[in-house]
């Protein structure tokens, strides 16, 4: 063990002081899932939700219950923001959020839709490799502020080592994941992802692997978390060689949102606190105005505005 102890201190320079520190934090993760602790110091998002929801309730945390209090819309008017698969669900709440703070909105979807007071891009799928130059060139010139890779895919049944469907898992990886590459490449490599822009990525707390442990204790739904888990690599890859060009990258889970994608959950809605995505929406764009190089790379919930864990 004192060999041990010697090699991390060795390794990562820290001193032993710090490391028994860090010792007494690990004992106290075990005995509850309230908090969890990092080398740094950071506080986490609590993964149980049912236990997030009535944190938040018993300490009147009003950034989770009452998002109007810090939202400030004013700070996307006149930004040109671009919602892939805006035409639904959450994406569509947050079209209509934008397009009611004044922003610029631009909408992708695959089948016609039309919605008043923004620019929908028809016929564009995040699955083609040909989505990324066909949206391009409907954009023209018009350089992108903010990016909302918010275009997803959930498999309706829940797999089980029994119950596996491959296909499906591949398709909610291309969407989830390749789909965010496809766009952002496409938009960063046409010069309409200049320095000072923001790439946001919806993704999902079901992308932490940490986060397993308490919230899939016994499996199931491969497909879905392997598909989050993939976007946020690619969030953070992106985030890393976009630093450099001034653009930032934030990794969002949007929180529970009452829509036909989590339908199926409808039962535990209320004690998970699932919410109208309209308030949602506000959530996701209240952390895409906090978004900065600083934080670029970060994996945030929007319940709370606190990080995840990978």
């Amino acid at each position: 063990m004192a060999v041990m102890v010697l090699l991390m201190q060795a390794y990562t320079g820290m001193s032993m002081q710090h490391m028994r520190r860090m010792t007494m934090q690990g004992r106290h993760i075990g005995r509850s899932h309230a908090r969890l602790y990092s080398t740094t110091g950071k506080e986490y998002s609590v993964p149980d939700q049912p236990l997030r929801v009535a944190q938040a309730k018993e300490a009147n945390n009003q950034r989770f219950l009452d998002i109007d209090q810090f939202y400030k819309p004013e700070l996307v008017k006149g930004k040109k923001v671009l919602v892939t698969g805006g035409n639904r669900g959450l994406g569509l709440a947050l079209s209509q959020e934008l397009i009611a703070s004044g922003a610029e909105v631009f909408i992708t979807s695959r089948a016609p839709f039309s919605i008043e007071g923004a620019s929908v891009i028809e016929g564009i799928d995040v699955q083609d490799n040909e989505s990324g130059p066909k949206l391009v060139q409907a954009l023209g010139d018009k350089s992108i502020d903010i990016l909302i890779n918010n275009a997803g895919y959930f498999y309706g049944p829940v797999e089980k080592i029994d119950s596996l469907n491959f296909e499906e898992e591949l398709k909610m990886i291309d969407i989830c994941a390749v789909g965010v590459l496809r766009i952002t490449s496409a938009l960063f490599n046409a010069g309409l992802l200049q320095a000072g822009s923001k790439v946001a990525i919806i993704s999902s707390q079901g992308g932490s692997i940490q986060w397993r442990l308490t919230q899939n204790p016994t499996g199931h739904d491969y497909g879905h978390h392997m598909s989050k888990a993939a976007a946020n690599m690619a969030g953070m890859l992106l985030s890393q060689e976009l630093k450099a060009s001034g653009v930032s990258v934030s990794i969002l889970h949007p929180g529970f949102n009452r829509t036909d994608m989590t339908s199926k959950y409808q039962a535990i809605w209320e004690v998970e606190g699932a919410v109208d995505p309209s308030i949602g929406a506000k959530r996701v764009i209240h952390e895409i105005n906090r978004m900065t190089m600083e934080s670029t790379g970060s994996f945030i919930n929007c319940e709370d505005g606190l990080t995840i864990p990978w």
